[in-house]
């Protein structure tokens, strides 16, 4: 008989929590690493402050809400190869605006203009985002180890079902994946990660990050990070977090990390989707996540062990990500609304479809309200 996640003995919980504390970091590690390629930016402290906030998450919310990259911002960056300092100004404009939106309990009125299957329709676009990035960007450049990892979720997907253990698939993967970089670039001597300094802006950057980020990066923030993860850990855990509440930890750890040389972070449906996936249920696992990040942050200070990571892993990962996130995407109860802005995500970005998803919600509402007069 197949076995449920409900009937994995105690004694694995520590494993399985480990698991799914690796779980987003095919989300996580794609994007920290390219935005460190092409803007120049260390992807020690990068790695240093998304540890830092998987650990204070973890402690905090006590179950796996996931700690990870601004999309919209990271793709931006990667495709214009901007500066860290614009990086930053970003950050800290999202910051603030989170933080003023969580504070004075703005996102009930929010999420009394956007209705559910919008959220929905978010999760299933980003779950075709995902599998769009995914497959050329990682997969096709790198398919021997590609197929590797294939193997391995396959492996442990099959075990699961007759057996009684974690799925380790994520954590066999990422470690796999350093055992090759460590065996074409050899063991590091001594590295540390530098310290952070604490990063100011100018004017012209606030300006021009709050014309070019801004409006891309606030839909997906109020809706992904908020709105769609509040409702996903209902959906997983049973657990009701106020959205105000996330948006408040949206706006430190984004205004934190971004003034100290990280990148700035945010919540997500996709990478609560990806913990669950893989086996957390609990805080533990974004602490021990977190642990991880930061002894992959000193690795990676050595350029030779970065640029010999198969990169084939992270795609992988995204797509068992991407799967798992479309699950909950369809539970959508108006499929025309939700699908409009998965099929807009892909050519023309989140945003996109979110507003004209949002606009034929409000239309179908406005018509139903008629009809019932």
């Amino acid at each position: 008989m197949p076995v449920s996640d409900q009937s994995v003995p105690h004694h694995s919980y520590f494993l399985s929590e480990l698991a799914g504390g690796a779980g987003n970091f095919g989300t996580v590690l794609p994007l920290l690493f390219a935005v460190s390629v092409s803007c120049n930016m260390n992807i020690g402290i990068m790695l240093f402050w998304a540890g830092a906030w998987y650990i204070i998450t973890g402690l905090y919310y006590r179950i796996p809400i996931p700690v990870e990259p601004l999309k919209a911002v990271g793709a931006i960056s990667i495709a214009e190869s901007v500066t860290p300092h614009l990086i930053a100004a970003s950050g800290i404009v999202m910051g603030v605006i989170c933080l003023c939106i969580g504070f004075f309990g703005w996102m009930d009125r929010v999420r009394q203009v956007i209705p559910e299957p919008v959220i929905r329709g978010v999760q299933l676009g980003l779950a075709l985002t995902f599998m769009k990035s995914a497959i050329p960007g990682f997969i096709l450049p790198d398919i021997p180890f590609a197929l590797i990892s294939v193997g391995i979720v396959g492996v442990f997907f099959l075990a699961r079902r007759w057996i009684n253990i974690p799925d380790l698939s994520a954590l066999t993967i990422i470690g796999s994946g350093f055992f090759i970089a460590l065996l074409i670039a050899g063991v590091p001597t001594f590295i540390s990660i530098p310290i952070p300094i604490l990063e100011i802006p100018t004017p012209e950057e606030f300006l021009k990050a709050t014309i070019h980020f801004v409006p891309p990066q606030l839909p997906l923030t109020l809706t992904n990070a908020i709105l769609a993860t509040s409702l996903l850990a209902h959906d997983l855990f049973k657990r009701e977090e106020n959205p105000d509440k996330i948006c408040k930890t949206v706006g430190l750890m984004s205004l934190s990390a971004s003034l100290f040389g990280g990148f700035p972070m945010c919540h997500g449906a996709g990478g609560l989707a990806a913990h669950y996936r893989f086996g957390a249920r609990g805080g533990l696992s974004l602490i021990l996540g977190g642990v991880l990040l930061f002894l992959i942050g000193i690795l990676c200070e050595d350029p030779d062990i970065s640029g010999a990571l198969p990169v084939g892993m992270f795609g992988v990962l995204l797509l068992v990500v991407a799967v798992e996130l479309a699950k909950h995407g369809l539970k959508t109860d108006n499929i025309i609304v939700s699908g409009l802005i998965a099929v807009l995500a892909v050519p023309f970005g989140l945003a996109i479809g979110f507003c004209a998803g949002l606009i034929l919600a409000w239309i179908l509402l406005y018509r139903k309200r008629l009809l019932e007069r």
